[in-house]
């Protein structure tokens, strides 16, 4: 063989994988590209399932309290720090209209850091009342991210209760929040099973005030409810101010596009202990079986 034959052969030895390195060697369970492709989109849906309802099992996890809300509420000391720093920086700049306007953003903010403490006290509660034995039920779930979602997870965790985050993977990454149990944090990829995770062992909803993801999430709680799709449960929303200007609940009846009995489906309340009072009133202030 002459040398330039041999040095080709072995250039070609160095760039062409042997057949245990090549990908289609690989098990298809090891191989991630391979399970990322279109073709196994089914696969994926069906693992997404059944990873989280095998971790809730081992958990013992019976039932749950849903807690929805904007991921922008701040907590209070938060929220006021900020409209202090730019309350300076407009005293040092006060014809900066971009100023202005951060300052209006932030004292907006502050005014509904309110339900940041709403929401954390809620949670708190529901979680001391069925958590105080060991129990597994009324288990407080959220979203897993900032805002609403962290004061519900925080309120549990100062009760010494364990609460659920299933958060969600988004093109601005959202790290889960520090309040979620540790063995009951959950990452998804599709927003459909994630839905379907939140419902699963609901037996009530909270809603605090929100953008399209609040929103989303309780009309199709409440259209599940209204065509029997699932089981009726307290589905409260807090914050009057809000949802009576944010949805004109009435006006869809008066237009004949939503029954009348369809807004008994929901109630709308301003504090934490009124929305405790409406689930307890529910279930006799006992848990379902």
């Amino acid at each position: 063989m002459s040398k330039q034959m041999k040095m080709s052969s072995e250039s070609r030895s160095r760039s062409t994988p042997t057949r245990v390195q090549s990908r289609a060697y690989r098990p298809a369970s090891e191989d991630l590209e391979f399970l990322a492709m279109d073709d196994l989109r089914p696969l994926r849906l069906q693992l997404e399932l059944l990873k989280p309802e095998w971790y809730l099992r081992q958990e013992e996890i019976r039932s749950t309290i849903v807690v929805f809300g904007s991921a922008r509420i701040l907590p209070p000391d938060t929220a006021r720090r900020q409209v202090l720093e730019l309350e300076r920086a407009v005293r040092g700049k006060p014809s900066d209209p971009q100023l202005q306007s951060k300052l209006a953003r932030a004292r907006k903010r502050q005014t509904y850091s309110r339900y940041y403490e709403e929401a954390r006290r809620f949670s708190a509660f529901v979680s001391h009342r069925f958590q105080e034995i060991d129990r597994r039920d009324f288990v407080v779930v959220t979203g897993g991210g900032p805002g609403i979602m962290e004061a519900a997870n925080r309120g549990a965790r100062e009760a010494d209760a364990r609460s659920i985050g299933f958060n969600i993977t988004l093109p601005h990454e959202q790290e889960p929040n520090p309040f979620v149990s540790p063995e009951l944090s959950f990452q998804f990829r599709y927003f459909a099973i994630r839905k379907m995770h939140f419902l699963l062992r609901a037996k009530a909803l909270v809603a605090f005030p929100g953008g399209y993801g609040t929103m989303d999430e309780l009309f199709e709680v409440l259209t599940l409810i209204q065509t029997k799709k699932i089981a009726p449960m307290p589905v409260v929303l807090i914050g009057r101010d809000f949802w009576t200007r944010a949805i004109d609940f009435d006006f869809l009846v008066e237009d004949a596009v939503v029954d009348p009995d369809d807004i008994a489906l929901f109630q709308i309340v301003d504090r934490a202990d009124e929305a405790i009072q409406i689930v307890h009133d529910f279930y006799g202030g006992r848990p379902p079986e």
